[in-house]
């Protein structure tokens, strides 16, 4: 009874953590695209490019600096620092209406905002192999700022504009930096998740080492990355359908409701299952998802899709966190939460943005139908190497 007081702190602190970044995230991964294309005047290409070029610098400093910050200094002031840093960079936005400005900002904001991401999750491996957390649990937490943001966003642009979007942002980091500032477990303010004899160059050869990793690393890719037509343009396709702004944050928030659910209950009812089976359940998910909102681009149809989120990113998402937390040592595993926010959710993200755009303008459905390009082979990559590497 006595370990019960610091395991539900640490609880605590995990799911606010989770929280505070993702009530940022809700207003970042879903609206700016749409912010910059609405209120900036910028076209969807060029709105494509902003968006892939800051994916594209998200994915260098999530592989590259991250893992670097992680070994000068904890866990929790990576998150402190990154958070304030992104706050600062983020009310350059309030004057600029440039495609060149806008693009530089972007760059800047997106080399350093993400890199809040994999710290948290970094911590929650860290606690979770320190403690007996349920990291479904406090993962939730996240999905409910998502929620929250959505439902505000919905809100103040139906009533005000779409400037609302930047002054919400502005309010979350902020809110985000106060809450890091705070005390929090001492396994993330004593030291970082890794030895001073680790380098950098030993984890990532020791991790590509593991091909059953290498395959992970690989169906993350293709399954996240497929999500790059849906945070980039959901919003503006809602939009086009002449679905109100209130309407829209509702729409997009059934998507996060249903990854709730799925959070709450994760660490039970995939206790057992192999990482391959989730893997597999989500590529099937997934390519559902983008193949009827292309035979069916009506608002019903994609408010019915959003159940599969759950899906398609909830299910891949926590079949690689819980690879990581039962197969890597602690000292892998910023490592390995980089290379996943570099690789899996920033660079193969921006690179299927910029098809995406000219599919879009083609034909808005086209964009979604695109995505199987990666579900599709992440099935086949499944079902072929699942017996050869166990995992």
């Amino acid at each position: 009874m006595e370990c019960e007081g610091p395991l539900l702190n640490n609880q605590r602190w995990l799911s606010t953590s989770f929280l505070v970044f993702f009530f940022t995230w809700g207003v970042f991964l879903p609206y700016w695209t749409g912010w910059l294309t609405i209120e900036k005047g910028l076209s969807v290409t060029a709105a494509s490019i902003v968006m892939g070029a800051g994916m594209v610098a998200r994915s260098f400093s999530t592989f590259l600096v991250f893992p670097y910050l992680t070994r000068k200094m904890s866990l929790i002031r990576v998150m402190k620092w990154m958070t304030i840093a992104s706050l600062l960079l983020a009310l350059l936005y309030i004057p600029s209406s440039s495609f060149t400005v806008l693009l530089v900002i972007t760059i800047l904001f997106s080399a350093v905002y993400p890199i809040i991401l994999p710290a948290v999750e970094s911590g929650a491996s860290v606690l979770m192999q320190t403690g007996h957390i349920h990291y479904g649990k406090s993962r939730s937490f996240g999905s409910i700022g998502y929620t929250v943001a959505l439902l505000l966003i919905g809100a103040a642009t139906a009533i005000w504009s779409e400037q609302s979007i930047l002054y919400m942002m502005l309010i979350g980091l902020g809110a985000a930096s106060l809450f890091f500032m705070r005390s929090a477990p001492t396994a993330l303010r004593t030291a970082p998740v890794r030895t001073e004899t680790d380098t950098k160059s030993t984890d990532f050869k020791a991790l590509f080492s593991s091909k059953g990793f290498v395959v992970i690393l690989i169906l993350t890719i293709l399954l996240q990355g497929a999500h790059a037509s849906y945070y980039n343009f959901g919003f503006i396709f809602l939009d086009e359908l002449g679905v109100n702004g209130l309407y829209i944050g509702i729409i997009l928030n059934i998507a996060v409701l249903f990854e709730i659910l799925f959070f709450t209950r994760a660490d039970r009812l995939f206790a057992n299952m192999k990482t391959s089976t989730m893997f597999l359940i989500a590529g099937i998910g997934s390519t559902l998802r983008w193949l009827l909102i292309y035979l069916f681009p009506f608002t019903s149809v994609f408010i019915g899709t959003q159940v599969l989120h759950a899906v398609s990113f909830g299910v891949a998402h926590f079949a690689f966190i819980k690879y990581i937390s039962k197969s890597l040592p602690g000292s892998q595993i910023a490592a390995a939460q980089g290379m996943y926010a570099a690789f899996a959710m920033s660079l193969s993200t921006a690179i299927l943005t910029f098809p995406g755009g000219y599919l879009y303008d083609i034909s808005p459905r086209l964009a979604f139908l695109g995505m199987t390009i990666c579900t599709i082979p992440a099935i086949v990559i499944v079902l072929t190497t699942r017996k050869k590497y166990a995992y």
